[in-house]
């Protein structure tokens, strides 16, 4: 299951909607539940209503949704992430976007002071702010792991903070960390090293990128060939491939699994894991990407929404016998039935 936004925390502390939202993935049959993109900071989180694991109360609320989804033999992972320039907001359902002060909101960062669309313009962030944040990430994936989850993944997708850096659109730094595809990747490096460092070698390490801008003279598929290649080297384990979100004008060609080309080209180009995302929503569709070596795991995001329980009826399709939640079994016999009692 993929991470998806649910914009339900209070403070940055999970509640009791998170509990039975990720639950019914867990009873729903799938492989790995996404938590999703927690803030490593206040000013990382993309709304005031995100959740965030920058301190130990927001990283105990965690447990009890851990251990539920242990109990129904599924694992838990979470996304770390910094939403930069595009932090602040409020939830996408009030009656307008950018948070005020008063409102909860902050001062955002960024690569360079760019602003997205019509939002506030950020602060660059300074060389020491940027090795601070580093920091942030590997404390947030400690106290992840010290709760029980069992997978980490680095967001560096979407027009997130990682983002920012790599895409030249957004960076426009004369520093080390800016300008040369080596020194736009290197914020992003360093911080996936610092992690692997600091979690047990036996954790799976995810990062999420956007494979392509989908702008002329952004970041692009080779980019991410290059970029793939040396998080390889630093010890990530897989590549979450997506796209775009960098810029709000971007034209963007989707249609049924539109993503998947980028995911296979990483995957045979760098010889390193990857899962495919993006308007998947058939079971058949989902095993040709596998059967094909597109992606060695399909993440399954707004198909999941609609059916918690989506990957027990696929694989009942393909005639696979999984283990349901025994309070389930009743739904998966067929043929006469005991009165109820």
């Amino acid at each position: 299951m993929s991470p998806m936004c649910q914009y339900s925390a209070e403070n940055g502390v999970i509640g009791t909607w998170h509990l039975v939202h990720l639950g019914a993935f867990a009873t729903g049959g799938v492989g790995l539940v996404m938590v999703e993109a927690t803030g490593v900071s206040p000013e990382g989180r993309i709304s005031t209503g995100c959740p965030g694991i920058w301190n130990d109360e927001q990283a105990l609320a965690y447990k009890e949704v851990i251990d539920f989804v242990h109990q129904q033999r599924a694992l838990i992972g979470i996304q770390l992430s910094h939403a930069g320039r595009k932090g602040s907001t409020l939830k996408p359902w009030d009656d307008h976007e950018i948070a005020s002060e008063s409102e909860g909101g902050w001062q955002t960062f960024s690569a360079s002071p760019i602003a997205y669309k019509d939002f506030p313009k950020p602060n660059a962030l300074s060389v020491n702010q940027i090795s601070e944040l580093s920091k942030s990430f590997a404390n947030s994936a400690r106290r992840a792991i010290d709760v029980g989850f069992d997978v980490i993944e680095i967001h560096a997708a979407h027009g997130y903070l990682f983002h920012q850096f790599l895409s030249p659109i957004t960076n426009q730094r004369s520093d080390e960390y800016g300008g040369t595809q080596e020194n736009r990747i290197r914020f992003l490096l360093e911080t996936s090293q610092l992690v692997r460092e600091t979690i047990p070698k036996d954790v799976p390490l995810f990062v999420r990128i956007s494979a392509t801008d989908w702008v002329e003279g952004g970041w692009d598929l080779e980019d991410s060939i290059f970029l793939s290649s040396k998080l390889k080297e630093v010890g990530v384990d897989l590549i979450d491939v997506s796209t775009g979100g960098l810029v709000h004008d971007a034209v963007i060609s989707t249609g049924p699994g539109y993503q998947v080309p980028f995911s296979a080209a990483i995957r045979e180009k760098v010889g390193i894991p990857t899962s495919a995302v993006g308007l998947i929503t058939q079971g058949q569709q989902a095993e040709d990407i596998l059967v094909q070596g597109k992606a060695d795991a399909v993440m399954i995001a707004r198909q999941m929404l609609r059916n918690p329980r989506w990957a027990i009826s696929i694989a009942e399709e393909f005639g696979e016998k999984i283990d349901w939640s025994v309070q389930l079994e009743r739904a998966r016999r067929v043929g006469p039935r005991k009165s109820p009692q």
